[in-house]
């Protein structure tokens, strides 16, 4: 890799030093010690492996969903999938018991996460948020997350994902949705 991930003043951004905080209180202080800044922006799974020379399978995409509750209310739902494939929203209805989840616009994920899309982190929220994490990422020693900026990843495991969340486990996809190229 040509260029190396280190310090910068990046890692001083309010949004990182609330998920490095939210690690750390969430009894993960090595992971919030370990947040990396990349010199490019990583905006995909697929960006964020190569810039980090891993498996695409082994990046924590957080994508924020905007799940339709049973009493009609709007709700923000994280999914931290597997970089390599896509979450099933019909699957994702059924797991959190919602009349519908669907995308979520760029403001309603800033507005219940603090963070825009490309660096929304698992953590470091104004509020809690449902969390389903992907299984898939326990196949993985060591998965790669988004730390609240496009330049910013931390490294975690899958069971510290769900500790820190309060999320539940679950597969997230059905068959045949692979993909390559999903924000984080």
């Amino acid at each position: 890799m040509s260029d190396t991930p280190g310090s910068s003043p990046t890692l001083e951004h309010p949004s990182v030093a609330k998920v490095a905080a939210a690690l750390t209180a969430a009894g993960q202080p090595h992971s919030a010690g370990r947040i990396q800044y990349l010199p490019h922006a990583v905006r995909t799974a697929a960006e964020a492996a190569a810039a980090l020379e891993i498996a695409v399978g082994a990046i924590a995409n957080s994508l924020v969903f905007r799940m339709t509750t049973t009493d009609g209310a709007h709700a923000p739902l994280l999914v931290l999938t597997s970089g390599a494939h896509r979450a099933d929203t019909a699957v994702l209805a059924a797991l959190t018991g919602a009349r519908d989840v669907g995308r979520a616009s760029p403001e309603f994920v800033r507005q219940h996460t603090g963070q825009v899309i490309g660096g929304v982190a698992p953590v470091g929220h104004p509020a809690p948020i449902t969390t389903v994490v992907d299984v898939a990422l326990s196949d993985h020693e060591t998965v790669w997350a988004a730390a609240g900026h496009p330049h910013t990843l931390f490294p975690t495991t899958a069971a510290d994902l769900v500790a820190a969340t309060g999320g539940i486990a679950a597969t997230v996809s059905s068959a045949g949705t692979t993909g390559k190229a999903v924000p984080r």
